[in-house]
């Protein structure tokens, strides 16, 4: 039977999703406890992979298995053999069409950025941080540029596997709550990088250093090295995974987020 998770995880002590020979990432911290539960080996397909240092707060995954066990062990049985930093949230039955990736019709992502002179120690490697004042009104006219469908080479990091770099970005909207500043993207699917090269150079446009326009200037290029430097992996959390309502999943996440 094939079974869909999702779960929230701190990627902080992480070196990424993708499972790696040498270990410590999130992929490999699961497939070892769902193993444990199912008392068989485990691979997962997740909706989508996270760098280092990236966070969820909902991950989508499925895994094929013969054993059946109820809904909850899943959740609570898994928990128990996994990090404090990884938490499965809730557990589905699906059918075997269903497919992490590929059923996927949209991912969000938000970018939480601490904009302050004084770095922030509770925030540490859950939020960005910028010591420069932001104009918010200026990154919000630059962002409004960018939403649709374009060739996103110009945010695209070097070593990226997707086939085309066009994609549809549906969302970017910015807001500022105190000295946390959001950054919230739904696209259909995300470049490796692309968020982060986003937000690196919304942020110059913030620092005044650029015109709004220059960013559709950047995106016209397509060209890497027109773009801002990539920001911090840090404030980056993979927020949601859209699904079509027959799959019966979950559609907003329930873990905690800053």
């Amino acid at each position: 039977m094939r079974i869909a998770l999702g779960l929230e995880y701190d990627g902080r002590s992480f070196s990424g999703w993708q499972s790696q020979p040498t270990g410590g990432t999130v992929q490999d911290a699961l497939e070892r406890a769902l193993s444990i539960i199912a008392g068989e080996p485990i691979r997962v397909i997740a909706a989508g992979r996270t760098d280092a240092g990236v966070h969820a707060s909902m991950q989508v995954v499925h895994f094929d298995t013969a054993a059946m066990r109820p809904d909850m062990a899943w959740v609570r049985g898994v928990n128990s053999h996994l990090p404090h930093s990884v938490a499965v949230q809730w557990a589905r039955p699906v059918d075997e069409q269903f497919h992490a990736r590929f059923s996927a019709r949209g991912r969000s992502y938000r970018y939480v950025l601490f904009n302050h002179p004084v770095r922030p120690a509770l925030l540490h490697g859950r939020a960005g941080w910028c010591h420069n004042p932001l104009n918010l009104e200026l990154m919000q006219r630059a962002a409004s540029l960018l939403v649709g469908t374009h060739d996103f080479s110009a945010f695209r990091a070097a070593e990226c596997q997707a086939k085309s770099p066009i994609k549809q970005l549906k969302q970017l909207d910015i807001s500022r709550g105190g000295h946390l500043i959001h950054f919230d993207l739904h696209a259909d699917a995300f470049l490796h990088h692309m968020v982060r090269n986003l937000v690196g150079s919304l942020v110059h446009v913030g620092k005044g250093r650029q015109a709004p326009d220059w960013l559709a200037q950047v995106l016209e290029s397509r060209d890497r090295s027109k773009a801002a430097a990539t920001f911090a992996p840090d404030g980056l959390y993979l927020n949601g995974v859209e699904y079509a309502e027959h799959w019966g999943l979950p559609a907003m996440p329930t873990g905690w987020m800053p």
